[in-house]
């Protein structure tokens, strides 16, 4: 069994497309379908959405929820957790190692929380 994708609720569809189109920029993450209200990106082996809520309720983001994305090396975790940075997301936890693992940690324009590790 393999994760298929992991979807994040946005309350802007244009700003998440913005900031994701940007973040995804350079690591082989494309951009696959607009869908009114989803958008995602894929690499082949996964995929990731943002999404406007079925329900029509505003998106919250979850607390104790969080995208793990493994980049192979802290370089890649360096540079992504600083364009993160630059996109506007907020910082949860500088590069560091971690439980063993290089690890950084941030929130996107909808305040849903990112792992980036090695």
């Amino acid at each position: 069994m393999k994760m298929n994708y992991f979807v994040f609720g946005t309350n802007d569809m244009v700003k998440a497309i913005g900031f994701y189109d940007a973040f995804f920029e350079d690591t082989g993450v494309n951009k696959g379908q607009a869908m009114g209200r989803m958008t995602l990106w894929t690499n082949g082996d996964f995929m990731f959405a943002v999404a406007e809520p079925f329900n029509a309720e505003p998106a919250t983001n979850g607390n104790g929820t969080m995208l793990g994305l493994n980049l192979g090396s802290k370089q890649e975790v360096e540079r992504l957790y600083q364009k993160g940075l630059a996109l506007g997301g907020q910082s949860e936890g500088e590069p560091a190692v971690r439980s063993g693992r290089f690890s950084a940690y941030f929130r996107d324009l909808d305040q849903n929380k990112i792992c980036l590790f090695a």
